[in-house]
């Protein structure tokens, strides 16, 4: 008698467990949402998303700089490590 007992409660058990669950979450996120109250406005940094702080910082940087003036290719070796290709480079001199 025990084994049909326990064979129906382990095939009924979803069926008593998601609304046990669910009642349980439901008054746990309510109770919190009363103890903490009503959250605080954000602050105006918190207003932007991490890619507007992002673009501002990189529009700060580059504010002062000369974009113009670049080094050349030719004066510029240094595209790869050394030890790549330093075996077919001739040295600069």
């Amino acid at each position: 008698m025990w084994s049909v007992l326990w064979a129906a409660v382990r095939s009924k058990a979803p069926y008593v467990t998601f609304p046990v669950a669910f009642v349980v979450g439901l008054v746990g996120y309510n109770l919190e949402w009363l103890l903490r109250g009503q959250p605080s406005p954000p602050a105006p940094e918190e207003e932007r998303s991490i890619s507007e702080q992002r673009e501002e910082r990189k529009l700060q940087e580059i504010a002062g700089k000369d974009l113009t003036k670049v080094v050349s290719l030719k004066d510029k070796l240094e595209f790869a490590p050394r030890a790549v290709l330093n075996r077919n480079r001739p040295e600069k001199s």
